[in-house]
């Protein structure tokens, strides 16, 4: 190997080594600064008010309802502000967090401040508070359940695929997608779905102190704006911060308080963690996302919700009992 091939190979390895050296330079803050952020609570010592923020899709969300019952905890934390943002999502996810916030509530007041919607279980959480808060414009509403799933058995004839299946008894694993739903799978399904939106209406009657007959007219599907949600005693008052503060003074909170972000620890250090990290790495990498994670991203993270669902469809139709 003559001189200048020597040199030139010495600097590619030398630059290969700096590139190392930065990049475990920039995980180690990223790890520091990850446990930082975690651990330091700024602020969660001294009196404040807790905001704790719900956004997109609902699903069964441990660190979520840790997060909440931390700060129902915390003697510096006042009362807790539940920013709501969501189309709702799996019922059994909202049913978790009405019941997080409902303990919760025990201790101190607890507001839910609605920005864009709270429909479906979106709404479930904000009735799950002591009071409600939205925008004149924001949407609210949607009260019911749904069971959807698809029907591929047109499609497989046209390509001459056919399912066989032995099963211990008619109504094993129905719906299936493989065959038309027999009557006695739709009321079984049926049967469910009213289940849970019974117990959905209840749930709003209870904490809404509302008629239930009240409730069951409103809760058809429909979505309303805030100001008709005010109308019809699905919202409390309309506005924004200062509402939240003068209703927290009512109830004997000091109204300077300062209102802090309480987050989960995946939102905390999203950018080298979790999900915030894979993005990186496959946009470093060059490495391409799952199909299915960009199906569901395309769809807005409601396309593989398991089981009942309580989500406001944009552009589709929305709750019922069917």
């Amino acid at each position: 190997m003559t001189d200048p091939e020597r040199l030139t190979d010495r600097r590619r390895i030398r630059r290969k080594l700096s590139f190392w050296r930065i990049l475990t330079v920039l995980i180690l803050i990223g790890v520091a600064t990850g446990l930082a952020l975690n651990y330091a609570e700024p602020g969660r010592r001294s009196d404040h008010i807790a905001r704790i923020d719900i956004s997109g899709v609902i699903t069964d969300n441990q660190q979520l309802l840790d997060l909440i019952e931390d700060a129902s905890d915390n003697d510096a934390a006042k009362a807790i502000v539940v920013s709501i943002s969501s189309p709702g999502g799996t019922t059994y996810g909202g049913e978790q967090i009405h019941k997080a916030l409902v303990e919760a509530g025990k201790s101190k007041p607890v507001v839910a401040d609605i920005h864009t919607l709270a429909a479906s279980a979106g709404y479930m959480i904000a009735a799950s508070t002591d009071h409600i808060v939205a925008g004149e414009s924001s949407i609210v509403g949607s009260i019911g359940v749904i069971f959807q799933y698809a029907q591929a058995r047109e499609l497989l004839d046209k390509i001459g695929v056919r399912l066989e299946e032995i099963k211990s008894s008619p109504l094993k694993a129905e719906p299936s997608p493989f065959h038309d739903t027999s009557e006695e799978a739709k009321a079984m399904i049926r049967s469910m779905v009213l289940d849970s939106y019974d117990w959905f209406v209840d749930l709003v009657a209870v904490n809404r102190k509302m008629d239930r007959a009240d409730v069951l007219a409103l809760a058809d599907g429909s979505i309303f704006t805030g100001r008709q949600g005010l109308k019809n005693g699905l919202v409390d008052a309309l506005g924004g911060e200062a509402e939240i503060r003068a209703y927290l003074k009512s109830r004997g909170i000091d109204d300077k308080l300062e209102i802090i972000d309480w987050k989960t620890a995946d939102s905390t250090s999203s950018l080298l963690f979790g999900g915030g990290a894979a993005s990186l790495l496959q946009q470093f990498m060059g490495m391409p996302q799952t199909l299915t994670h960009e199906i569901d991203r395309l769809s807005g993270g409601k396309l593989f919700l398991d089981g009942l669902v309580s989500v406001w469809q944009v552009g589709g139709q929305s709750e019922s009992s069917e």
